[in-house]
């Protein structure tokens, strides 16, 4: 179970530098959009992910693939390959923040993301000013519609 709320970011308004904490490179493709079935490259990690309808709550299922199955199902990806990258920036009360500067055709989209371990957590939680807009519940922000506009 994923849950999590999304918000959109001026990285002016930081009061961080997102290069001060570790970075991952992502890069992910859809086979579908309606259940979302998606693959990523995670670094040099690589999986096939499942997710269910939904906006803050949603089931998520990865699984690991290897390189050579992720290239291969690259080629059948719908719409734009994403690639963005990510930080990972520790919050108050055990949360943490993934920032995703996003690349290519999606720049300059700043999105962030926090993950909560329940629904009361996630719908009580107060963002600070500087996180923006909350895009929790518009579809609009999920990757894989980013991935079809």
């Amino acid at each position: 179970m994923e849950i999590e709320r999304k918000f959109l970011v001026d990285t002016d308004r930081l009061p961080f530098r997102p290069e001060d904490y570790p970075c991952r490179h992502i890069e992910q493709g859809y086979l579908c959009t309606a259940p979302v079935v998606r693959i990523r490259r995670d670094n040099d990690d690589y999986f096939l992910t499942y997710k269910s309808k939904g906006l803050m709550v949603r089931e998520e299922y990865n699984l690991p693939l290897s390189k050579e199955a992720y290239e291969h199902l690259l080629h059948k990806a719908d719409g734009r390959i994403i690639t963005k990258k990510r930080y990972v920036i520790p919050l108050d009360n055990a949360l943490s923040l993934e920032l995703d500067i996003f690349e290519g055709e999606l720049a300059p989209l700043v999105l962030a993301e926090i993950e909560f371990p329940d629904e009361d957590a996630a719908r009580s939680y107060r963002a600070p000013e500087w996180l923006g807009e909350d895009v929790t519940y518009s579809s609009l922000y999920h990757n894989s519609a980013l991935s079809q506009r």
